[in-house]
């Protein structure tokens, strides 16, 4: 991914979603590093490269693929979540930081503590030299596009117009809106006027994919070849910020993905019964702290779960496509 020199300049990495609004309103660009590396081409060999330079065999290939990416962008300013998303993300700003990167640390309470959520609102706001209070009117501008994601979203899971695959894809993007919220929103909108016209289809399945997103391609296609659909990406549908809220504090309060498992097994099990959900797929990254949740969520959902590792960039392998058969198998009889 090339950007000009000026989009440079404004652009400002973050490694998962923070309070875009802020850094919108302070006249940058975020860009979502895991969106960069991961619709690259040469995704796989980004990771290849991080590992030349010294980052371990065993550890989380989305780590390495950031590292590459801030390199090959060029961005001269990270944004890093290091409570509340990635246990690796302090170290890699540390790298980072000794190669020239101006580097920011935002952390989520993991006790979704209002003050402390707001201090850290506050020390982003003025890392950027602007206010919370210019967030929120962001916030409001915002708005639009927020409520177009869960147009989206309701064509997925009401109307069966939209794919898992194309709700994943706009629903992802939400968390840096593509670095410009004017053009994304033109195209959100283009989007739901043309699905909108569509013919409705009915999968045998209903599926959920919860767990982050797939660093593996070609999950959603080959699920569908299976007569079966995808109508809930937990963490995609979190990152559109799809509960309406009163404040950029309320916002980010509601985003289950940074906080302790129970408060996103509330919302994964709300969905499961509002959508109807007959299976789970739960996907997990190799070397990710997060599988150990894998059992809480087996214990806590009352529909089948398919556990679904990946380690690196590449197409679904013929072993992850012999057990969704079987599991699709499995729900139809």
């Amino acid at each position: 991914m090339k950007l000009s020199m000026r989009n440079v300049d404004k652009a400002v990495g973050i490694t998962t979603t923070i309070p875009i609004e802020v850094v919108f309103a302070a006249g940058y660009r975020p860009l979502d590093l895991n969106n960069a590396f991961i619709t690259s081409p040469s995704a796989a060999r980004m990771v290849e490269d991080a590992e030349a330079e010294g980052f371990p065999r065993n550890m989380c290939a989305w780590v390495k693929g950031i590292y590459t990416a801030v390199r090959e962008v060029g961005v001269k300013r990270v944004v890093g979540v290091c409570q509340g998303d990635c246990s690796n993300t302090h170290a890699l700003l540390e790298v980072l930081q000794t190669e020239g990167v101006e580097v920011m640390r935002f952390d989520y309470p993991y006790d979704r503590k209002e003050g402390m959520l707001g201090r850290e609102m506050k020390k982003l706001a003025e890392g950027f030299g602007t206010t919370v209070e210019a967030g929120e009117e962001m916030r409001r501008r915002l708005e639009p596009l927020r409520v177009l994601a869960r147009e989206i979203d309701e064509l997925t899971w009401k109307e069966n117009k939209v794919s898992g695959e194309e709700n994943h894809l706009y629903l992802i993007n939400c968390s840096d809106m593509k670095g410009d919220y004017e053009t994304y929103e033109r195209e959100m909108r283009e989007f739901v006027e043309t699905a909108e016209r569509r013919e409705r289809w009915k999968p045998q399945i209903r599926l959920g994919y919860v767990g982050i997103p797939p660093i593996c391609g070609g999950l959603y296609s080959f699920v569908e070849k299976l007569g079966a659909g995808v109508v809930f990406n937990e963490m995609q549908r979190q990152f559109s910020m799809p509960h309406a809220a009163n404040s950029l504090l309320e916002q980010y309060l509601c985003y289950t993905y940074p906080y302790d498992v129970f408060f996103r097994m509330e919302d994964i099990q709300r969905e499961i019964r509002r959508r109807k959900i007959q299976g789970l797929i739960h996907y997990v990254q190799s070397f990710c702290f997060r599988q150990i949740q894998d059992r809480i969520l087996r214990e806590m959902v009352e529909v089948p779960v398919l556990t679904l590792e990946c380690d690196r960039p590449a197409e679904l392998d013929e072993r992850s496509k012999t057990r969704l058969q079987a599991f699709v198998e499995m729900l139809n009889g």
